[in-house]
């Protein structure tokens, strides 16, 4: 997801601090994704999560520990910019980005009150949460987690190089560094060709492995993670 973005804002001519980024979905998927965009730059007083009920904000009294969490470190959180309140389309009301990892619809109409040039990533399977037919229409580059369609974000971009860059560097642990480092380098086998159905590199490309395998091991021994030489 982060390799995507980083390209996505390329080729916009975006700065990744700028941005400001909605996640739909508040499970594992979209905690992960909110704590990987942070560690990639993202600022965490423009990340708004929402889930079923609506924007997580602190002012809600439903909220679970993770949900409090996300609560006290994004969406103004940090005392920078406003703080966020009310659904989906609230949330995405003026966002750059929407990255969807929720399985439930969003309706085109809140797609379409994003800022112009947007990105949205609509990760649901099998169904995104909007096709990207429609998304398209509303934003200028667009991703989803199925093959069918350009531009697939797929966690077998990471997993193989990530593990074996850190067996090869018999890490104690993966940190945020070595995670970013893996996005880096899945964003930058395809840095050279980038378009708007090509910014996310195939997940049978041969180059990819390798190329996240030792910028993970790299990270580790910088992280100071490594026990290997």
């Amino acid at each position: 997801m982060l390799a995507a973005l980083r390209n996505a804002i390329t080729l916009l001519d975006r700065k990744i601090e700028d941005l400001s980024v909605v996640v739909s979905g508040a499970g594992a998927a979209g905690v992960a994704v909110t704590r990987m965009l942070i560690a990639g730059g993202v600022d965490a007083d423009r990340v708004v999560v929402a889930d079923s009920r609506g924007i997580i904000h602190g002012g809600r009294g439903d909220l679970t520990p993770v949900k409090a969490e996300l609560a006290a470190t994004t969406n103004g959180a940090g005392g920078h910019g406003r703080v966020a309140t009310g659904g989906i389309a609230d949330a995405l009301a003026g966002a750059d980005v929407l990255i969807g990892v929720s399985g439930g619809q969003i309706p085109e109409e809140a797609v379409a009150g994003m800022a112009p040039d947007g990105i949205v990533f609509a990760l649901a399977n099998p169904t995104p949460e909007v096709h990207p037919d429609i998304a398209s229409r509303h934003a200028a580059l667009v991703a989803t987690g199925r093959s069918d369609f350009p531009n697939q974000i797929n966690n077998v971009l990471a997993f193989p190089g990530v593990f074996r860059g850190a067996l090869d560097a018999r890490a104690t642990t993966v940190t945020d560094g070595m995670k970013v480092a893996a996005a880096e380098a899945i964003a930058g086998v395809v840095a050279d060709a980038l378009h708007a159905d090509a910014f996310v590199p195939s997940p049978l490309d041969p180059r990819v492995a390798p190329a996240v395998a030792e910028a993970v091991a790299e990270a580790a021994r910088r992280d100071g993670v490594a026990r290997g030489a």
